[in-house]
């Protein structure tokens, strides 16, 4: 991503109380992502009071702990991070938050909980299928859909009793997702004017992909048609 980070001049918390991008661990390209991007994020995302969160790429925990006091009161936060290291400082740092459950480990792989809102901070070519079964009714995930080379945008999907309803939001770039970036699963990428059209996620077990299909993967294709039916 060829980013350039400078050191502050010293750890006065001031010169990080703007919108710039905080390295996490620079060798990597790893970072805590930019706050005004993720303002609009949680404010599209809309989470409330008793909200189940799975909150997937938690870094060191900031974005968590702001969720987990959206979730209050009653709520929780099942924060994923596959990186070691960034896993044991989250530990710490979300001790003193209510209802943080930390699991160090690829979330592709492990069990989500029954979620109102999955909360993704890593590419994703395509998102797991387990992710979406995950979401109650009504829940919603949020996430950087990066299914092709140069393709990048913000993804608000919205679980209906039988419907995905998707919401393309902004341009993103973020780093991949293990487990969940393979873009050799692509089976027909889109141009970056047809993720704007997209207004459902389906998926193949339950409908194969119809001539409103812009991206085509083995378990899931988006479509311009609305979540019900084709577009009028």
């Amino acid at each position: 991503m060829n980013r350039r980070y400078i050191e502050t001049p010293s750890a006065n918390p001031v010169h990080i109380y703007q919108n710039v991008l905080v390295a996490l661990d620079a060798s990597k390209d790893i970072n805590n992502g930019e706050p005004l991007l993720h303002a609009s994020w949680i404010g599209a995302a809309c989470p409330k009071a008793g909200d189940t969160i799975s909150h997937i790429g938690a870094g060191t925990g900031y974005y968590t702990a702001i969720l987990s006091l959206l979730a209050l009161p009653g709520g929780s936060v099942h924060a994923f991070e596959i990186e070691e290291s960034l896993a044991r400082r989250a530990q710490e740092n979300l001790k003193p938050f209510e209802g943080v459950f930390l699991t160090q480990g690829d979330a592709t792989l492990l069990p989500l909980p029954a979620s109102d809102l999955i909360y993704v901070n890593a590419g994703v070519v395509v998102p797991p299928v387990a992710w979406l079964q995950a979401l109650k009714p009504g829940g919603r995930m949020i996430f950087p859909w990066q299914p092709a080379e140069g393709i990048g945008v913000a993804m608000l999907v919205t679980r209906e009793q039988s419907a995905f309803i998707a919401r393309p939001l902004m341009p993103v770039r973020f780093i991949p997702c293990i487990g969940a970036s393979d873009a050799r699963l692509c089976a027909r990428a889109p141009s970056m004017s047809e993720t704007r059209a997209i207004r459902s996620l389906r998926l193949t077990a339950d409908q194969a992909p119809d001539d409103t299909a812009v991206a085509i993967f083995p378990d899931v294709w988006f479509s311009t048609a609305g979540a019900h039916g084709p577009n009028p």
